[in-house]
């Protein structure tokens, strides 16, 4: 959880993360955030985040993405 709340730091300077913080309904991330994100998680966590886990129920808070990061890490 460390590792994705540093990559949204980045992402969002001066924002303090939490793993509920909502980050599309607090409009914390925008579409090109959105993009930087799912790069860096890539990179990051070395997982393809492919166009079917692109539903908003993935990106809600910070912890359903780091659950998505962990289910494809599973794959």
């Amino acid at each position: 959880m460390e590792d994705l709340i540093r990559i949204l730091e980045e992402i969002k300077p001066g924002v303090e993360f939490t793993a509920d913080t909502k980050l599309f309904e607090d409009k914390i991330l925008d579409s090109l955030s959105m993009i930087s994100l799912i790069a860096e998680i890539s990179d990051e966590f070395d997982v393809d985040i492919t166009p079917e886990y692109l539903v908003p129920e993935n990106f809600e808070t910070v912890q359903t993405v780091y659950d998505l990061i962990e289910r494809l890490e599973d794959e």
